[in-house]
């Protein structure tokens, strides 16, 4: 078994910040890629950002420049810091990994989500 648990969500006016942290936890032997993801009201969940083992990353053009997600190894955490939000970024952000269990079984794992709001 394997979680992913989100923290850091809330609401920012225009043009502030925002940290998000997601841990991963159970049993893990091993996590490749991990990322974030998005769903606003309405709309399909999108890929924001995501990060290989080895610190590859990719991004969503519309957060490119504002967005950087990063992430510890030792922690099995992954991190997205958020500056410049938009209202437009308002969304619940979903954590995901790509884990090698103990087990030996590829697993990919959600998180809850986090609420961001943002407002004008």
């Amino acid at each position: 078994q394997v979680q992913l648990v989100e923290s850091g969500g809330g609401k920012v006016q225009a043009g502030g910040s925002l940290r998000l942290s997601c841990a991963a936890s159970g049993s893990i032997f091993s996590i490749n890629a991990m990322g974030w993801y998005r769903q606003a009201p309405g709309k399909q969940r999108e890929l924001v950002a995501t990060i290989t083992s080895g610190g590859s990353t990719d991004y969503a053009d519309s957060v490119k420049g504002r967005i950087t997600i990063s992430r510890d190894n030792a922690k099995n955490t992954v991190y997205l810091q958020m500056n410049s939000l938009k209202p437009e970024d308002t969304a619940v952000y979903y954590c995901n990994a790509e884990v090698y269990t103990i087990l030996k079984r590829y697993l990919e794992v959600w998180g809850q989500g986090t609420l961001v709001t943002v407002s004008a």
